[in-house]
């Protein structure tokens, strides 16, 4: 941790402005899943016991620089309020006049929440006007969103030009406490599982992470275009043809540290939308049926991949194993978050990479028994994949 954070800080008195990330779903305009606020309490708490005066700056959603009123964070206000079990005051801009006169209105230990910072087009740009506006908020900046720090917008990035110092949160230290490791000294044998639909958006993790792992094991959809790489029928599979060459250009790389799925769980329907699938059976990876839709890892593949796992000491897993959003096609991804409990329960260290795998070991109810559960999916894979996050970068270095 060659940055400050809020532990080298004292607080009191301080207006304090921090970047926290509340991008949180809502349905029938409440918040749906409070996860992400939870895990910002240990810092908004350590400041406000303090005596600092802390104004709060988050995204929610995509409104692409217009006020959407249904991704305004005004819900999040009632969550925060009883989580911190203190009143929370609310600005409708969290940059003007109104913005700066509430965060100067505010006494010791007092907190406001700034309106979604994604109304204005600027944020994304990391517009420098735009940033200092929102410097005015504080004379000390917190980036506790790890969820946002590998984009380089204004309240990430851009503010740090106008403020100092700028400390990291006790989130952000957590997550790269765990992230860290990974890439350096972890214990072995260290095993990375990688799934999801798409093989576009994890081919620079294979080739960062194939030299530091002993093995990793391929699912979800992504497994297609591996097995096309290797000539294989694959039906009506989702397979990448754009990405056909770079996946055997993997195979032939990674020889037998890349383990693919030895069958999967086939049907000859299956509708995402309606979330209708035909009778399910398993088919070898050599013989699956050129009208099926191969939709998870098979049996054979699970014990495969359980016995691997039963010595590993270190395992990172982003992405589902199939069609985990439904029951039928979920069996491959709930067993693995359970093994993966199973492995952290007899002293292995797991990291679970965000998104949908966060969302997997929630509904196998294995959550509380993993070793980490990051915060941010796209932030979490270009650590794997040895990028340096510009939300971090721009933090106060540690001198001495």
């Amino acid at each position: 941790m060659d940055f400050l954070t809020v532990k080298d800080i004292d607080f009191s008195g301080q207006q304090v402005v921090m970047r926290a990330d509340f991008n949180v779903p809502l349905k029938d305009g409440k918040v749906a899943d409070d996860t992400r606020i939870q895990a910002a309490l240990p810092t908004i708490n350590t400041i406000l016991e303090q005596g600092g005066r802390l104004s709060l700056l988050s995204h929610l959603g995509r409104p692409k620089g217009q006020r959407v009123p249904e991704m305004s964070l005004a819900p999040c206000v009632p969550v925060l309020s009883k989580l911190l079990g203190r009143p929370v005051a609310f600005a409708d801009d969290c940059v003007g006049e109104g913005a700066r006169t509430a965060a100067g209105n505010l006494k010791n230990g007092e907190l406001l929440l700034l309106e979604n910072l994604r109304y204005h087009a600027q944020e994304t740009l990391n517009d420098d006007q735009f940033a200092a506006q929102l410097a005015q908020l504080g004379k000390i900046y917190v980036n506790d969103a790890f969820g946002t720090a590998h984009r380089a917008h204004a309240s990430t990035v851009g503010i740090t030009r106008h403020v100092s110092p700028c400390v990291a949160g006790f989130l952000i230290e957590k997550e790269l406490a765990y992230f860290g490791p990974l890439l350096t000294e972890p214990l072995r044998p260290f095993t990375a599982l990688l799934g999801g639909a798409k093989i576009a958006g994890k081919i620079d993790v294979l080739f960062n992470l194939l030299p530091r792992v002993d093995k990793i094991l391929i699912g979800g959809g992504m497994m297609f275009t591996f097995y096309k790489a290797r000539g294989l029928e694959t039906g009506r599979s989702l397979v990448d043809p754009q990405r056909v060459d770079m996946a055997r250009d993997i195979l032939d790389q990674a020889g037998d540290k890349l383990v693919l799925p030895g069958d999967c769980m086939v049907s000859d329907s299956f509708d995402f939308k309606t979330g209708r699938v035909g009778q399910l059976s398993a088919a070898s990876a050599e013989a699956i049926p050129a009208q099926a839709y191969g939709l998870d890892i098979g049996p054979r593949t699970l014990e495969e991949f359980e016995k691997i796992l039963e010595t590993s000491r270190t395992v990172v897993w982003n992405g589902p194993m199939g069609v985990f959003e439904i029951e039928d096609t979920a069996r491959g991804t709930m067993r693995i978050a359970r093994l993966l409990a199973e492995r952290t329960d007899a002293g292995a260290v797991t990291v679970i990479g965000g998104g949908d795998s966060a969302a997997a070991v929630a509904r196998a109810g294995v959550k509380a028994r993993v070793s980490h559960v990051s915060t941010g999916g796209g932030a979490s894979l270009e650590l794997l994949e040895g990028r340096t996050l510009p939300g971090i970068a721009a933090l106060t270095p540690r001198i001495g």
